[in-house]
This record gives C-alpha cells, structure tokens and sequence, in this order.
C-alpha cells in the first residue's frame, strides 16, 4: 500500500494541496475540451481497463484477503469484490458514458426579451469535484468518467478497504487520460489511507475543490455535511421500502419484493422495509415471505406477520431505522395505503420507496404523497441506479433537495450560466 513517505510530500496537508493545484489547472483543460477528445478517453480507458484486468484483479485479491482476515460483512466484501464480469461492466460503463450527450455548452433554455435582448442559460462544468467514497472500486472508474464527460477535474477518496484496487483501476484512467492527449491530473485518486486527506478535502484544499459528493455509510455522510466547507451533494443511506397494495397483483408482488431484497442486497436500491396492505395480508404475505425464505432471507415482523410466519423474528423499533445491506428484511402490516405512506414519511431515507398496484389512483395518491428522491411503481427498488435510467452511469443517489435529487449523473455534474446577446442596448 502506499505510504505518504512515498508521494515525495512531508505531511497529508502538503499532499492534498498539491493535488487539488494540479486538478485546478487540469479541470480549465478538460472544461474546454471538445466532447470527440473526451470520449476518445473513455474508449481508451475502457480499453486499459480490459487490457489490465489481470493486474486488477490481483490488487482486488489483495484486498479481499485484507478485508475477509479482518472480519468484514459479507455485504461489504460483495461490494468490494472484483471479476471478470464486474470488470467488463465497467469497461461497458465507460464506452456507456462516452455515448451520451456531452452536456457542456448545451443550452438548457432561451428566450427573447422586448429590447431585442436573446438569452441563454447554458450548461457549464462545475469545476473540481472532490469524491468521498467506500467499498466499491467500480465508484472509481464510474465518477472519473462522470466528471470528464462533464467537463470537470476530480479528486477521488476511496476507501482504505479497497485501496489497491481504486489504484490498479486508476492506472487504467491515466492511461486513457495520455492516450487521448489530455492532462492524467482530470482524474486523480487520494493514494493514502490517513483519514486527514478527508479532512482535507472537507475544507476545500484552499478553494480548489468546488463540491463534494460523498458515497458510503451514514457515520460517512453525517461527518462531511457535519465538517465540509463547500457545498455537498447529500446521499444518505438507502432505506428503502415497498408497499403492496391491496390493488396489488400476486405473482407481480413475489416477483418484485424477491428482486428488490435479494438480486443484492449489498446496494443502497436494496428493499429494507416491506409493507402489506392488511386487505391483502391474507392473500399475499405468505407467498411472497415463502419466496424470501427460500432465497435465505431472514425476516423480522410485527406481531401480525409473526404470527403468519413462524419463521419471522419479532422486529423491533430500530429495525424500521434500519439499513441492512444484508440478507434481512423488516415486514408490517398496514391498515392502507395512508397507513403505509405514514410508515414510509416517518422512517424513509427518502432514497427510493414503491408501491405495487394495478389500482392508478393508488398509485397516482402515493406519488403525490411520498416525497423520496426516487419512486417506483410496479417496479423493483434495484432499478434505483443512473445506468438503468440511462445515465450510463452515477455517482451515487442524491436524497437532498437542492441541486441534484436522484441519480447523480453527467447533467447533475454541471451548473450553468447566462449568455445574453445584444445588438447596442443600453439600459434606460
């Protein structure tokens, strides 16, 4: 692993300060950039990441050793794990976002004022963007390539979990960055694990970085909106939860609660909270816990489902305030959809929540009600992602208000400005 010694700098502050010099003056490079130079970066880079796979792998090895011989969750080892598959996907990602639209310059809207004045508002890159996040090496190659494609320079801070790998990922950037002609300092990751870089970087490494988008567990988030100095794009935990409604169909109801618990439960998009519809209990509730059981789900209920399900624990209070990540579900019975909606605005995260209904005012009444970042109907939670909403990729879920709200994509990763053009007017 490599130690600050290393980096030719005396302390941690002397480190990320040159970091976030060189990413200034990159992010003037890449903002001019045209969108051909940018995504001939993204194919380089997936091209690096498939040539180095073998290179990558080892790294990820070494860090799923490290992570298994100190104890980690099965969750958390799912999230850090690297393969074949997984490293393709990432290549695709990359050749995904290249794809897209470029959003700079990109006139968002233009009108006409009565003087003969024409105005724009035009996308704009942010700037610096300084990333905070844990276990997954794919946030590496994915917010890299999210900040290029929008214009921006980026400083990543991954986990220490993973730290070989985000390492052996980022050579593969690099070499994208030089094949294409543009400067390796775009995109660059923290390479040490003291946790004063993050202190670093929440103080804005003296105004170079211009926000920070943190990706992890809650003690995460809740430290930098607690200690940043620069605004934030907020992504809390992903507590998410599924109403079946009394409208709703069975098989669709099994269908959808399996895959939005169990396809993986290690995501932030992963059901935590089911709620059904007491008009339907009788009905529904067993089938669809029998599938759950039958994937290796615990679950935990209110006394109703306890009573329903001898295989159910008794859930407690904090397991309605809880994010598992794991394989363990929390289940109630509800009188209605009021009911469920009251369940869903007192404990939700407000990170993604759905109903499954073929009843359209039920479905149409729990839109207008629940006011979370993402809402599904007839849908699995696991659909919560910017590549399935055809974002080619995200930096994490936004559940704030301000800004960005949902996936964190190309679009959400730019700001905008004015152009206002004249023919000689003067104001009166």
């Amino acid at each position: 692993m490599l130690e600050l010694a290393t980096t030719g700098k005396t302390d941690i502050a002397d480190l990320m300060r040159d970091m976030g010099a060189r990413a200034r003056a990159a992010a003037r490079q890449i903002a001019m950039a045209p969108a051909e130079r940018k995504n001939a970066a993204l194919h380089a880079m997936a091209a690096e990441v498939r040539a180095g796979q073998a290179e990558i792998l080892a790294a990820n090895a070494e860090d799923i050793k490290a992570m298994t011989e100190g104890g980690q969750t099965a969750a958390y080892l799912d999230r850090g794990t690297l393969t074949g598959e997984r490293i393709e996907a990432i290549a695709a990602g990359l050749e995904a976002i290249a794809a897209l639209e470029d959003p700079v310059g990109a006139v968002i809207s233009a009108w006409d004022r009565p003087n003969g004045l024409r105005i724009e508002r035009v996308r704009t890159p942010l700037g610096v963007i300084g990333v905070i996040y844990e276990s997954r090496p794919n946030v590496t190659v994915d917010a890299g390539a999210l900040c290029l494609k929008a214009g921006n320079a980026v400083i990543l801070r991954g986990g220490s979990d993973t730290i070989r790998s985000n390492l052996a990922l980022h050579r593969a950037l690099t070499r994208g960055l030089e094949a294409a002609g543009l400067p390796a300092d775009a995109i660059q990751v923290v390479p040490v694990t003291d946790r004063a870089a993050v202190g670093e970087m929440l103080k804005g490494l003296d105004g170079q970085i211009d926000v920070i988008v943190p990706r992890g567990g809650k003690s995460l988030v809740a430290r930098v909106q607690s200690e940043a100095r620069v605004p934030v794009f907020a992504h809390l935990e992903g507590l998410c939860h599924l109403v079946v409604d009394r409208g709703a169909d069975l098989d669709m109801a099994v269908s959808i609660v399996a895959n939005a618990k169990m396809r993986r439960t290690g995501i932030c998009g992963a059901l935590e909270t089911l709620l059904v519809d007491r008009a339907v209990a009788a009905t529904h509730l067993a089938p669809i816990c029998k599938a759950l059981i039958a994937k290796g789900c615990e679950l935990r209920g209110d006394a109703e489902v306890c009573a329903a399900i001898p295989e159910a624990k008794p859930a407690v209070e904090q397991d309605w305030r809880t994010e598992y990540l794991d394989a363990v579900l929390s289940i109630r019975i509800v009188d209605d959809l009021n009911a469920a909606i009251e369940h869903i605005e007192t404990y939700s995260s407000h990170h993604t929540d759905g109903i499954i209904t073929d009843d359209p005012a039920a479905a149409e009444a729990f839109f207008n009600a629940v006011d979370s970042a993402i809402l599904t109907h007839n849908a699995s939670t696991q659909f919560a992602d910017g590549g399935e909403f055809g974002m080619g990729a995200e930096i994490g879920i936004a559940t704030g208000r301000m800004h960005a709200r949902g996936p964190v994509g190309v679009e959400q990763l730019t700001s905008f400005k004015y152009r206002v053009r004249g023919t000689g007017q003067v104001r009166p």
